[in-house]
């Protein structure tokens, strides 16, 4: 009889091991989440596998709990508490179109681009929102809106930051090329890897790689109406994007307040990407800021008519502060009131997202708000391990920032010349692509007939336009050697 053969396997030591068995929570992880009311997120931890709880452990540490308590509890305790009564906005913190000289609006221009060629001027882009609603889950930015040039929200900003670039240059003679203005640029998670690559693809639009700064904003556990968090799946909590307003949390633990200080920037321009006429470092806008010497400035556009869906800058409380209530929060009655001396809406300033601030603003704005750690809570519904339930989000908003300014300016601009939202998908009613393209196209046109030039075209005149490079012109300026005694045949694109 033969002795049975042993077989021995060498064992590799360098080969990869699964996680240990973890047979309950660590004691230490589940009595911290006891002290802050959350051990519901283990509910389901029987019902894991060993590297499911090896996910959710892995999540839960992640949190930064006390913060996020802090958050929820501020935020529902603020929720119902009476607010201060509101006041329209005082004429002396508006810079009106029809007040404003030309001599002001050269003298702001030349103040801009010098503060722009010498480098104190960056500008803020947020970009964390998907387009979901116009039926996309790529990042907005990446949005062509059917111009003829077929160019994207990204590349038409970033065109007009090389003309500004060109224009502080040539302005200072200091040639082309040596000015530049840092681009910052928020993402989310879901947005972030695909707007790095669409920007290294498309190889920054011609800008340089390291004049844009790419960082994420934050995410913060979505809620039940009683402070809890909701659980996505069995080892995952549900989590949203904290808010626009989560730009000022993202620009200090990036530690990017710091990095704008060491390159000597001053002054930020903050907006947000889904205006297809934004008028990325406007140098006019810039100037108004430096010389009123304020630390917060908006440009803002008159209100269309009194139930128009648009948040307004008011005065909250006697003498206080310039801050902006949404639209569902402003009651009708004050929405249609009237100023007998103007004949206008008693508040008109609406808040179209195109803010300016100093540095050291935002340095206090982010420490003030991080202090106070009160949200706005959007009742939603959350996709949970029970399906979608109706739960919180929680959310900043970049214009929560304004109470805490010292001083604040407002600069009215005319909202066919500088918004252009894309919000909807076309067949909307109002704010998409075909809307902010028709804008974009009659403005250029605009510019074309007053620097001389003439447009034919096949189709009514109201429905189609030309479209004008912003790496000819930034505001319709230069454009006479172009367009002087030329015809045009729209829709086309003018570009050198």
């Amino acid at each position: 009889m033969r002795e049975p053969t042993m077989v021995v396997t060498a064992v590799d030591s360098n080969a990869q091991l699964g996680p240990p068995e973890m047979s309950a929570p660590p004691q230490a992880l589940l009595e911290r989440f006891k002290d802050y009311g959350q051990e519901d997120a283990f509910a389901l931890w029987d019902e894991l596998s060993p590297e499911e709880r090896h996910l959710l452990v892995k999540e839960i540490e992640s949190l930064d709990l006390s913060r996020i308590d802090r958050i929820i509890r501020c935020s529902l305790r603020s929720q119902g508490l009476p607010v201060a009564a509101i006041e329209p906005v005082p004429e002396s913190c508006v810079s009106t179109v029809e007040e404003r000289t030309m001599g002001e609006r050269e003298r702001w221009w030349k103040m801009g681009l010098k503060a722009i060629s010498d480098g104190k001027l960056a500008v803020l882009l947020l970009s964390g929102g998907q387009g979901t609603r116009l039926g996309s889950s790529d990042p907005k930015g990446c949005s062509n809106i059917g111009l003829p040039s077929g160019k994207s929200l990204f590349q038409l900003q970033a065109e007009r930051i090389l003309c500004v670039q060109r224009l502080a240059a040539q302005a200072m003679n200091e040639g082309g090329g040596s000015v530049q203005i840092h681009w910052y640029i928020m993402t989310s998670p879901f947005t972030d890897d695909v707007t790095r690559k669409f920007f290294e693809s498309h190889r920054y639009f011609g800008l340089e790689a390291d004049q844009i700064t790419f960082f994420q904003q934050g995410t913060i556990p979505c809620i039940s109406k009683d402070g809890r968090f909701i659980m996505e799946t069995p080892f995952r909590v549900a989590k949203a994007p904290d808010g626009n307003g989560g730009v000022y949390s993202a620009l200090k633990y990036s530690r990017l307040l710091e990095d704008m200080a060491t390159r000597g920037i001053k002054y930020i321009d903050c907006y947000g990407v889904d205006n297809a006429l934004v008028r990325v470092a406007d140098p006019t806008f810039l100037g108004y800021f430096i010389d009123k010497a304020v630390a917060a400035a908006a440009k803002v556009v008159r209100k269309a008519y009194p139930q128009e869906k648009v948040g307004v800058f008011v005065r909250r409380g006697k003498g206080g502060p310039l801050t902006v209530v949404e639209y569902s929060e402003l009651d009708p009655t004050l929405a249609s009131a009237i100023n007998q001396q103007t004949g206008r809406l008693q508040f008109c300033w609406s808040n179209v997202c195109l803010h300016m601030f100093t540095l050291d603003f935002l340095n206090q704005v982010a420490s003030g708000l991080e202090k106070d750690s009160i949200y706005h809570l959007a009742e939603k519904k959350i996709p949970s391990v029970h399906g979608y339930t109706m739960g919180l989000k929680l959310e900043q908003f970049i214009f929560d920032a304004f109470p805490y300014a010292p001083s604040t300016a407002l600069f009215e601009v005319l909202r066919d010349e500088e918004f252009a939202p894309v919000k909807n998908a076309n067949g909307s009613n109002y704010d998409t692509p075909d809307s902010a393209r028709l804008l974009v196209l009659r403005l250029h046109s605009r510019w074309v007939v007053a620097a001389g030039g003439f447009l034919t075209h096949s189709v009514p005149l109201y429905a189609t336009g030309v479209e004008v490079s912003p790496l000819c012109s930034y505001a319709g300026e230069n454009l006479e050697a172009i367009c002087r005694g030329r015809t045009f045949h729209a829709p086309c694109e003018i570009s050198f």
